[in-house]
């Protein structure tokens, strides 16, 4: 469905940027795929827990009860985010590199030799790599690339992938250098028909749509708070039938019913996993409040108007890097809603992309260049010798004025 005719609600960006207090600077953040800012809400609960309830949870004492009950309402907050049928489906951790890791280290045991594991060439290196370790195992590692002109996972070659042997297929939902949205529920229906289960990325999707990981019926989801306007921390949605297979990868004496603390090493960051419920407010907030309406529809409500919002936005820089003729879009060439997210990437020919971005540094907008640990893909596509791409992943706190700054600074380079 196209941007014109699939439209939202406005957002009200004044009150949006005055809960972000970072966005009083000078500087324009545009590098928002690499990690977003964060609103005041958020670091007030990691405050509130550090100054008032900053105990061990487990005790019978009553700030140890208290501390507990924000940990417990951090992960209720998480579950409202994703649509988590049960709240101990969800693991946290402190990166979403580390969480696909400790993944593969607990499901190790469920594969034999000649097991197959599906990856794509789009992928963040951090959802590869884990997989790419059960080769010693025996397990065979099958990429589903890209096609080499459109730059999509097209379901055909899935399909031509998928067989008996087949045991996970990994994809992600955003490629976090195309910005292009993969179609999860298709997927996920193709590799549950093939008898195998899914593993998704959810890293570069979700800052700008709504998960459902009850409707798109997958198995595993990963994704991190601080791309979602929280803090440096991570989230692992496991289906409980799934998580109740893994291995403890914790103490020896935790059981595999012991869920999900048997995949917590540790236990989660107490304090950043009460923030979550922040990320929860601010995002409702961005929706009107209705006592009749869910938190959940809300949610749905303020990722639609953020989904408008970011499309009016990528549209604006995509048509004009459209009329550049030295430019090329990696990916999608158009801001279609239903198929992109605010995340482009380009090259300029005859022109290195980090000299490009660092002389756009001098205009106070902060965007990037390289392969973004999409670094198969990079390779695939003859990136690696220009540095990569350059790109520009913006956010619903981003603004028309600062595509127009960008633009401008692009004029000066191009």
């Amino acid at each position: 469905m196209a941007f014109e005719s699939h439209s939202a609600p406005p957002l009200d960006l004044e009150s949006i940027r005055a809960q972000f207090p970072s966005l009083a600077s000078d500087w324009v953040f545009m590098d928002n795929a690499g990690g977003a800012q964060v609103p005041r809400v958020v670091v007030d609960r990691i405050s509130d827990y550090l100054l008032g309830d900053n105990v061990q949870l487990g005790a019978s004492y009553a700030p140890s009860q208290h501390s507990k009950a924000k940990v417990d309402a951090g992960r209720r907050a998480v579950a409202t985010l994703v649509n988590a049928q049960h709240v101990e489906e969800l693991v946290f951790g402190p990166s979403s590199t580390i969480q696909f890791r400790l993944l593969a280290d607990a499901m190790a045991s469920q594969f034999a030799p000649g097991d197959e594991i599906i990856v794509t060439n789009t992928d963040h290196e951090s959802h590869i790599g884990p997989w790419r370790r059960l080769q010693a195992r025996g397990v065979k590692l099958r990429f589903w690339n890209c096609h080499p002109e459109t730059l999509e996972l097209e379901l055909d070659s899935l399909a031509e992938l998928l067989n008996e042997r087949t045991k996970l297929v990994c994809v992600t939902h955003v490629s976090n250098l195309l910005g292009t949205i993969n179609p999860i529920k298709k997927i996920a229906a193709m590799a549950h028909d093939a008898g195998a289960r899914i593993c998704v990325d959810g890293v570069a999707f979700a800052p700008h749509r709504a998960i459902d990981v009850q409707d798109w019926d997958v198995d595993y989801y990963g994704f991190s708070l601080y791309k979602v306007f929280g803090p440096h921390h991570a989230v692992l949605y496991v289906k409980k039938e799934c998580l109740l297979e893994l291995d403890s990868i914790y103490h020896h004496f935790f059981t595999k019913d012991q869920i999900p603390g048997k995949v917590e090493p540790g236990n989660p960051n107490y304090e950043l996993t009460y923030s979550a419920t922040g990320i929860l407010e601010y995002l409702t907030s961005l929706s009107p409040k209705d006592d009749g309406v869910s938190l959940r529809n809300r949610l749905e409500d303020a990722f639609d108007r953020i989904a408008t919002h970011e499309a009016k936005i990528g549209k604006k820089l995509i048509d004009y890097l459209n009329q550049k003729e030295r430019v090329r879009i990696i990916g999608r060439a158009d801001a279609d809603i239903d198929k992109r997210v605010a995340t482009i990437s380009f090259i300029v020919e005859g022109s290195q992309s980090d000299d490009i971005v660092r002389r756009i540094d001098d205009a106070k907008v902060g965007i990037r260049y390289g392969d973004f640990y999409a670094r198969q893909l990079a390779e695939d596509l003859g990136l690696i010798e220009i540095q990569g791409v350059v790109r520009v992943s913006m956010v619903h706190y981003n603004t028309e004025d600062e595509v127009d700054r960008l633009i401008q600074a692009l004029d000066a380079v191009l």
